[in-house]
């Protein structure tokens, strides 16, 4: 048991920042340091023990982000000997040693490929009351072989491959997190069925480009199956996926989602532009006009999809008839939401050096039509849905209004956010329930529902959430060269315990 005094229990805090691949992390962290014998913090404590940044490289001013919140633990760290500061995620694995030297007050600096090593790093940094940097250049253990204190009793992450094979231009991500590794299909329905098992309702297969799944073992069909795989398992409601990619995306998956009861008619496609001229600037090897044939089929095959894209405004070199071209692709495809970015240089990415950077008044400008003609789209597609009927899968924190409002918040199977009046039945809902209800009005972010619920399905998710537990998963083994936990180093001495 590591101890911060005799019988006391070291505390944690993870603090997390990114995408969806760095929240599920964030719980594979969490569970390896409860498994080493750390407690996590109260909310309110603002002293742990140890305090985890899992970091992003692609956010615009990551690194200040970072830097200014390293900056205002120093007063609290020099306060409270024996705290410890760890910074993990893609900056880390990029800025490494840098990182010290910055802030010299940080104890343990690991990357993107040796998660499991922290419990030990923060040992041997205790021991030797010096920092630690180990960075690794290529995974040595796949992150579903550790144990993971999952966030949510209803809704559960599973990585079914880490890094990226594709080079665009502007992204950072492969080489930070190295090329495609791909799961075993079994091993990531095994992690599927213990989520069921534990009253998990709704499962996000999650992949820096899930849909070229199954390239490492020669199988281009691999996530289609998957997703049919996905409904044969007992208890699992809702499936979804993120993020694929347009040149991957084949026929057979669009079958897949229309055809598997549980697979949710929702869809994530980025697009990053609409402009052919910028996307072979971007390396994305697709144009418009096939991206456009998939939301066509898409649509053709499930006409209550919902598509949500990416969309980067300002790329260099991007002129007004192209962005004029990705507000066209826009209007077409008419996406349920966006995810808009104004482009910013990343150091490191051959956009970064390119000619024709353009100003930042002209991308703002450009940024803010966009935003305009997304919510327009956004919100006349959601009128569509007043007066129907909406399965809402309850959630916490998603509705930041609904103390005052009285109402509770969760998605729909398409992936909406609905907020929704509890009628008679306040205080009986708990998250991880089923609500069914009707959509009463249309903004161009959510929906309300401000009638009474038509029907109410008590989960064994939300009487988990009742009863304040969440599902702990053990890890899932997979075939690469090293599996299971990383060696302990050797037991600390001079009076700290070992992990």
């Amino acid at each position: 048991m590591t101890t911060a005094a005799a019988g006391s229990p070291r505390t944690y805090q993870v603090r997390t920042y990114g995408c969806q691949m760095n929240v599920h992390d964030s719980e594979r962290i969490s569970g390896l340091l409860e498994d080493a014998g750390y407690v996590r913090a109260a909310e309110a404590d603002d002293q742990p023990d140890v305090v985890v940044f899992n970091t992003c490289a692609v956010r615009e001013n990551a690194d200040n982000r970072l830097y200014g919140n390293l900056g205002h633990l120093r007063p609290v760290k020099a306060k409270h000997p024996g705290m410890q500061i760890a910074v993990g995620g893609c900056l880390a694995q990029k800025d490494r040693g840098d990182i010290v030297r910055k802030a010299p007050w940080v104890d343990v600096v690991f990357g993107t490929h040796n998660i499991g090593a922290l419990p030990a790093l923060l040992d041997r940094a205790r021991h030797n009351a010096a920092a630690e940097v180990e960075i690794l250049e290529s995974l040595e253990v796949f992150p579903s072989t550790l144990p993971t204190r999952r966030e949510s009793t209803y809704a559960g992450w599973v990585s079914i491959s880490v890094g990226c094979n594709n080079t665009c231009t502007f992204c950072i991500v492969p080489s930070l997190r190295g090329k495609e590794k791909d799961r075993r299909p079994g091993d990531v329905l095994a992690e599927v069925r213990a989520l069921a098992d534990a009253g998990v309702l709704e499962v996000t297969l999650l992949g820096q480009n899930v849909n070229s799944y199954g390239v490492e073992f020669g199988d281009r069909y691999a996530f289609g199956k998957l997703l049919r795989a996905c409904g044969d398992i007992d208890g699992l409601e809702r499936v979804r996926f993120t993020s694929p990619h347009p040149k991957d995306f084949t026929d057979d998956v669009i079958a897949a989602m229309a055809e598997t009861p549980n697979v949710c008619h929702s869809l994530h496609m980025p697009l990053q532009s609409g402009s052919d001229d910028v996307l072979r600037a971007m390396r994305r090897s697709y144009r418009s006009e096939r991206y456009l044939g998939i939301i066509s089929k898409v649509r053709a095959a499930m006409p209550d999809a919902a598509i949500t894209t990416d969309i980067i405004v300002g790329f260099p070199g991007e002129t007004e008839a192209d962005f004029a071209r990705t507000l066209d692709v826009v209007r077409e495809a008419r996406f349920s939401s966006a995810f808009t970015f104004q482009y910013s240089k990343r150091p490191g990415t051959p956009a970064a050096t390119m000619d024709g950077q353009l100003p930042k008044q002209v991308v703002q400008e450009r940024y803010e039509r966009l935003i305009a003609c997304v919510e327009e789209i956004t919100w006349a597609e959601n009128k569509k849905l007043v007066g129907e009927t909406v399965e809402v899968l309850v959630a916490v924190g998603e509705g930041r209004k609904d103390e005052r409002t009285g109402r509770m918040s969760g998605r729909a199977r398409d992936g909406r956010l609905v907020h929704f009046a509890t009628g008679e039945l306040a205080g009986q809902i708990r998250p991880g329930d089923i609500v069914h209800t009707v959509v009463t009005y249309a903004a161009p972010h959510h929906l309300n529902a401000d009638g009474a619920p038509l029907a109410h399905r008590r989960t064994r998710a939300g009487d988990a959430a009742e009863a304040g537990q969440v599902p702990r998963t053990p890890g899932v083994l997979l075939g690469l060269p090293t599996i299971g936990a990383p060696a302990p180093s050797p037991a600390p001495t001079g009076g700290c315990a070992a992990h």
